[in-house]
């Protein structure tokens, strides 16, 4: 008797923790559709709107934020702020 409920749970935990492993793999670190949430919102009076969402979800991935509203603010984000191309222009919409 023993010796099956000690098989039953050592199965249990193994299960268990491989269940947990692969569901963390595939979940992002901010949590489902944050930085495509946030950038909808900076993007949405952008003039070339597939180019800004680009360049907002590759900075929103790398800094973890994104500011508020559709320009400036960006003083909330200051690695969003201080991310700049190779000629010295802001990266980040």
């Amino acid at each position: 008797m023993k010796v099956l409920f000690a098989t039953m749970l050592l199965l249990t935990l193994v299960l268990t923790s491989s269940l947990i492993h692969s569901t963390m793999a595939h979940s992002p670190v901010l949590g489902e559709g944050y930085c495509g949430k946030k950038c909808a919102v900076r993007c949405s009076k952008a003039g070339v709107k597939d180019r800004c969402l680009k360049y907002c979800e590759i900075c929103c991935n790398e800094c973890k934020c994104v500011p508020s509203g559709t320009y400036g603010n960006k003083h909330e984000c200051p690695c969003y702020r201080d991310k700049k191309i190779s000629k010295g222009h802001p990266k980040c919409p």
